[in-house]
């Protein structure tokens, strides 16, 4: 069996936004990035849970310039086995998926996995893109992965409840909480993850259906207002005036 893991770059949660050439660009001075939790907790701890139960080959791929490099040692160094970098650099899904997609189709996967969705730009499109590419079935936001053979049973999440689904392999599937439980790489996967291979890809021909016009920082919070216990026409009033509450 191979395993197809998607792997994004990410900015670290506590990282400073801030943003350049007009507010069309993040700034990424200073910044410490991580690989998107999605992706590592997830997506690739389930897959390499399977790897140790039924002897799946971990293949990652990413999209991005060389500072992707450290992002997917780490998966490396988590136990991915081999590693590609699509040498490329674009923030458009479509674009992203092209390029997942074209790799994918050469190495036939037989299962490809990828967070539910990013933590930056909180996009979720790329795994339904890859699919609708590929021309394979595609099961979203799944919190549990269950395979017998060739037939994976699938649980997720959906308003109000759960639904549970079954399809046969090949199959792209996102993954959130509940699919595992995240790992910390050990000294010995780290320095295996060293000479593990690294494959540059140049990209595929494929369009940008979106541009960013602009980013927009939320409104500063305002100070905390103390109100006295006792003052509850006070609160009511400022509740109503300024928080616009009732």
């Amino acid at each position: 069996m191979k395993i197809l893991v998607c792997i994004s770059k990410t900015p670290d949660t506590t990282a400073k936004i801030a943003f350049t050439d007009n507010n069309t660009k993040f700034n990424e001075a200073g910044v410490q990035f991580i690989i998107n939790p999605y992706d590592e907790w997830y997506a690739l701890v389930r897959a390499l849970e399977l790897k140790e139960t039924v002897g799946a080959d971990v293949h990652l791929i990413t999209v991005g310039g060389a500072d992707n490099d450290p992002i997917i040692r780490k998966a490396l160094a988590l136990g991915g086995d081999h590693a590609y970098r699509i040498n490329a650099s674009s923030g458009d899904s479509f674009y992203i998926a092209s390029q997942i997609a074209a790799h994918a189709k050469e190495q036939q996967y037989d299962l490809i996995f990828t967070g539910k969705e990013t933590i930056d730009y909180n996009g979720s499109g790329i795994g339904g893109m890859v699919a609708e590419l590929l021309e394979l079935p595609y099961v979203s936001i799944a919190a549990k992965f269950d395979l017998s053979g060739t037939k994976a049973t699938i649980n997720r999440e959906i308003e109000g409840g759960e639904e549970v689904c079954e399809v046969e392999l090949p199959v792209v599937v996102s993954c959130q909480k509940g699919m595992a439980e995240a790992r910390i790489p050990n000294m010995r996967g780290i320095m295996a993850a060293k000479t593990k291979p690294l494959t540059v890809v140049e990209p595929v021909a494929a369009d940008s259906l979106t541009s960013v016009v602009s980013f927009e920082l939320p409104p500063a919070k305002s100070g905390v207002k103390l109100i006295n216990a006792d003052n509850v026409d006070e609160l009511v009033k400022l509740l109503h005036e300024e928080a616009k509450v009732i």
